[in-house]
């Protein structure tokens, strides 16, 4: 019994030691864009509506101050405590018309026609939202938003990466909101 319970711990270890780190999206240099929800407060408790465990909303996201010069906007989500990951993406979306209020409850699919055919790419493998779903403890879920100078030419077999990439150059300012939401 103790030496399978040992054995799994190692196994755990060595896959967490195998497995490449994911990091924090870092963006300096760039003018602040404020974030904010209506569903949850900045380091707040997620609520369950808005989790794999409820029914799996995008939360309203609601900005201040956007840049005059904005042609799109980006949302990029992740879980910031993957145990064995590190950071984990959970959501992207991109070419986003710009508006003030990121609504709540974009629906499934590769174009979001309700938002001028806003692109979702390859987040926790699908192309939607997947809400906060920790398989234990509490995580942290950060929702960066991006504002662009453009629209960008990507397509919904895109990743993380790929965004980002493609953004490079086209930032006119960044912000995020944090929360939290975890299992007992």
């Amino acid at each position: 019994m103790i030496l399978g319970i040992f054995g799994g711990i190692v196994l755990f270890i060595g896959i967490a030691l195998a497995v490449k780190r994911q990091k924090d999206i870092v963006i300096e240099g760039i003018p602040k864009l404020n974030i904010t929800s209506p569903a949850f407060a900045n380091d707040g408790e997620i609520p369950v509506n808005y989790t794999g465990n409820g029914k799996d909303l995008s939360p309203e996201l609601c900005l201040t101050g956007v840049d005059k010069n904005a042609e799109t906007l980006a949302v990029i989500m992740d879980d910031m405590d993957h145990p064995l990951v590190g950071v984990y993406n959970h959501w992207l979306i991109w070419n986003l018309p710009v508006q003030e209020k990121i609504p709540s409850g974009i629906p499934a699919g590769k174009k979001v026609a309700e938002l001028a055919n806003a692109v979702q790419g390859i987040g926790y493998g699908k192309h939607r939202y997947r809400g906060p779903k920790p398989p234990f403890g509490t995580h942290r879920y950060k929702y960066n938003v991006f504002v662009l100078d453009t629209s960008l030419e990507l397509p919904a077999s895109a990743n993380k990466k790929e965004l980002l990439e493609a953004m490079e150059g086209h930032l006119l300012q960044y912000g995020y909101l944090i929360g939290q939401y975890g299992v007992n």
